[in-house]
């Protein structure tokens, strides 16, 4: 008889992780943390209820290229160039420091070791979640700050810089591959990419506006598109694919519909493949494996992650005359690792070009760092006088990260008052509703006695 075991595994890490997600937030902590526990506590570690398989890798993977999409549908490549230098410098510093510092804690774990596995180790720690930063600098009326400005915007191309890192390590451990042609791979991937992006985000666009509402069909075949842009990346020019994924959502980027195709994609990934991935991670990490050498090898990694983002970023704000207040900002800003270390970490593992004793440690680094964040993020902001703007600045790009949340908030308003004018309706009225038309698009009940519906933008949603 087949077993249906799987369905169960999918049932309850849905079910756990929602709930942990939920008491993580409860006492102001990202969820993220709450799905790593969940993951913990499901595994082989604690209550054995749940074991990794191939099914749930595969799913993890989904989950981990549908995620690097998201992120490349917030990433406007135009904001990013007018965020200046100073973002740049910041983000390529606070790669290179932690990479070091990760280089060396590696080497010095493993009495030396490979080079190349130490470099992966390294890129673990050049992340940076800018969601948790976000969102604190939200709450403390602090995102529109000069510091709040610079930490968005390096956040953001500290990104890009560790996914090209990343591509270039799992690139140059191709077997007996020359490193020559390897980099010619890349190049040519990245040169694809810049000139059939032009002419595909111009066609896309043109398709987008031709229709007057959003429809599903955008975001379904955009999450195909981004299925295979991630397998020609992988298969044709060995780029990891979720490097692809990302690129694919660059495209779409900026385009008429593409606040609500991240919206949508959000919905796959918060419901069913997001879970499943950290819930995977944790699954892996054994914690009866963890003796004190290991443990010591975490406790390190916290502190070189937490002081090579703060001492990186803060230079490099520095170099830019950002004063040594702001410059300290900007530096604890960009410490959170979050779901991104997570996601380059999970691929070491898969490829192997990180040993599994690295990952208990890597997780509890994540988790740390994502804790910590907010706290220092409060310690050192000032807290402002009412009715203090003396240090607001506008920022287009804040502006734009915060559109696809006001997108889903004015959905949800929109879905109550439906619902609100539907329960108010007479009881006639409600039954021809029921009885209405279906549209090909939604599913949804067209009412037959409606007149006319006002015309509406292109643009509007």
């Amino acid at each position: 008889m087949e077993s249906y075991e799987f369905v169960f595994d999918v049932a309850i890490i849905i079910l756990v992780t929602k709930v942990f997600s939920i008491m993580s937030k409860r006492v102001d902590m990202p969820q993220v943390v709450g799905s790593l526990v969940a993951g913990l506590l499901l595994g082989p570690s604690i209550l054995n209820l749940v074991q990794p398989s191939d099914f749930l890798s595969m799913l993890s993977e989904l989950g981990v290229i549908v995620l690097m999409f998201s992120a490349g549908l917030q990433t406007d490549i135009s904001e990013l160039k007018k965020s200046g230098k100073a973002a740049f410098f910041i983000a390529l510093i606070g790669v290179l420091v932690p990479l070091a510092g990760g280089y060396a804690l590696a080497a010095a774990f493993n009495g030396g070791g490979d080079p190349l596995k130490n470099m992966f180790v390294g890129t673990v720690f050049t992340a940076t979640s800018v969601s948790i930063s976000v969102e604190t600098l939200k709450e403390m009326g602090k995102l529109s700050t000069r510091s709040g400005n610079a930490i968005l915007g390096a956040a953001l191309i500290d990104d890009v810089l560790g996914l090209i890192l990343l591509t270039l390590i799992t690139s140059a451990s191709s077997g007996n591959v020359s490193i020559w042609l390897v980099m010619l791979k890349i190049a040519a991937f990245f040169v694809m990419t810049l000139i059939m992006g032009y002419f595909l985000h111009k066609l896309i666009q043109k398709w987008m506006v031709s229709a007057r509402w959003n429809r599903k069909r955008f975001a379904v075949i955009s999450i195909a598109f981004c299925f295979f842009y991630a397998y020609v990346a992988e298969t044709f020019f060995g780029v990891a694919d979720i490097i692809g994924a990302f690129c694919a959502g660059l495209i779409i980027a900026n385009t008429a519909r593409a606040i609500y195709v991240q919206s949508q994609c959000e919905t796959l990934s918060y419901m069913f493949l997001s879970p499943i991935f950290f819930a995977s991670v944790g699954l892996k990490v054994v914690l009866s494996s963890m003796d004190a050498r290991v443990m010591v090898l975490a406790v390190v990694s916290i502190v070189v992650a937490i002081v090579t983002k703060v001492v990186g970023c803060g230079l490099g704000a520095k170099m830019f005359h950002y004063t040594n207040a702001e410059s300290l900002r900007i530096g604890v800003g960009m410490i959170s690792r979050g779901e991104v270390a997570l996601i380059v970490a999970n691929k070491g593992i898969a490829s192997g070009l990180m040993d599994p004793v690295f990952l208990a440690p890597m997780v509890l680094m994540v988790v740390a760092s994502t804790i910590v964040t907010p706290i220092l993020l409060r310690a050192v902001y000032p807290k402002s006088p009412a009715k203090d703007y003396s240090d607001l600045v506008h920022s287009d790009l804040v502006e734009n990260f915060e559109e696809v949340k006001q997108f889903d908030e004015a959905a949800q308003t929109m879905l109550e008052i439906h619902n609100k004018l539907k329960g108010d309706a007479p009881q006639g009225l409600r039954h021809k509703e029921s009885a209405g038309e279906t549209s090909s698009e939604g599913g949804k009940p067209v009412a037959q006695n409606h007149k006319k519906c006002p015309k509406k933008n292109p643009g509007e949603v």
